[in-house]
């Protein structure tokens, strides 16, 4: 997620969520049971009790733990979930070159797929 999104639902609810930088050094994704391919490839939920959850669903669980479900919880009704599960798997895909073109700078480069 962007950092500023995840700040933004950090503040909501600062004990609902807890965000992991996935490009930190020491980060581990087998610790999770996933690759790093994986985890570059999209979003990770983790919760509480060991279910994970991927994409679009990890948004709508990080909105709903911190108290702002109803902002995107929309997308998992009827056909809007097949539209925004498949938005989001685009974006996703190109989530990089999206934030250059719109000026932001990457940390990752090529390490991230691009």
């Amino acid at each position: 997620m962007c950092s500023r999104e995840v700040l933004g639902l950090y503040r909501r609810n600062p004990d609902a969520i807890e965000a992991v930088d996935i490009m930190a050094a020491d980060f581990d994704p087998a610790a999770y049971g996933l690759s790093v391919e994986q985890v570059r490839a999209a979003l990770y939920g983790i919760k509480a009790d060991g279910s994970i959850t991927v994409g679009m669903a990890s948004l709508r669980e990080a909105y709903r733990l911190a108290g702002a479900g109803w902002m995107i919880g929309w997308t998992g009704w009827g056909p809007a979930r097949p539209l925004s599960d498949g938005f989001y798997r685009w974006f996703a895909r190109n989530r990089m070159r999206i934030s250059r073109a719109l000026g932001r700078s990457d940390d990752c480069g090529e390490e991230c797929g691009v």
